[in-house]
């Protein structure tokens, strides 16, 4: 028996003989099919070939990345959150190896693991098992678990406290449960947000764009991104960490509602004329 992983979106499946003939994930309008064909691993492959490993970066005080490399699936980059007593992963990846696990128990371990949207879901449970740790999805996107785990807790309505200082926010738009991470003592204070790629931060830092599928360049309809917009301007954050480590440094709350007015516009047809 055998927890496959999708090599496409490197989400794992629930125990079996054989692998799936299709991916749920990758078999649906938002993310794809490998042109060349569905292919499968397994965590146990990927360790035993000796090809990748995790790139471990201290962001900030109380921030940690993993980023595995070479890229594997989507690349999404993960982040180690170090609260008052309290550990959160945001967001996962499908490698873990004894180098992660051995740096993150030096960090104090995980007590929660919480996702934005089901593309990184990757292998949630084998680092929920490792760190005895309860993984947080929105009820919304329970259809999407392929490795069910009696550790995931679905929560549902629009935010959710996890700890002291990390909450958790609904906004949907990518996913109809896609969630976004509030943490309220980052940054000195100031706030940060962890977005995945729910809101995603863009080639010119100081902007952010949403859509409905990145990889088939699916929008999302301005009414959507007008209320992400005003659930956004709730939250007091000034900095902002996407999926792809990418950085809004400062003033990304302002960023964030400057590049949902100039999403609008470009919808409605009013930002450009060509």
């Amino acid at each position: 028996m055998n927890t496959f992983i999708c090599n496409t979106c490197g989400v794992q499946t629930e125990s079996a003989e054989s692998a799936p003939e299709h991916c749920l994930i990758c078999t649906e309008e938002r993310q794809y099919v490998s042109p060349k064909g569905q292919s499968w691993t397994t965590l146990e492959e990927m360790v035993q070939s000796n090809t990748y490993k995790n790139k471990i970066l201290s962001e900030e005080e109380g921030l940690t990345s993993f980023t595995t490399v070479p890229s594997f699936a989507i690349g999404q980059t993960a982040y180690l959150v170090q609260g008052e007593n309290f550990n959160i992963l945001w967001d996962c990846i499908s490698y873990l190896d004894f180098a992660t696990i051995e740096t993150i128990q030096k960090l104090g371990g995980i007590d929660a693991i919480a996702l934005s949207h089901p593309h990184y879901y990757s292998t949630q449970v084998e680092w929920a098992e490792t760190f005895d740790a309860a993984i947080y999805i929105h009820e919304d996107d329970k259809q999407w678990v392929t490795r069910p785990s009696d550790r995931i807790i679905f929560w549902s309505g629009e935010s959710l406290e996890v700890a002291e200082g990390f909450t958790l926010h609904r906004i949907g738009g990518h996913f109809k449960g896609a969630a976004i991470l509030e943490w309220k003592n980052g940054n000195d204070g100031k706030g940060v947000l962890l977005t995945g790629d729910i809101v995603r931060v863009v080639a010119d830092r100081g902007w952010v764009s949403f859509m409905y599928s990145y990889p088939n360049f699916i929008p999302l309809p301005a009414s959507t991104v007008e209320r992400m917009a005003a659930q956004l301007g709730e939250m007091r954050f000034d900095r902002m960490y996407d999926a792809f480590h990418r950085i809004v440094v400062k003033n990304a709350g302002e960023a964030v509602q400057r590049s949902a007015k100039r999403y609008v516009n470009a919808l409605n047809g009013v930002l450009f004329n060509t």
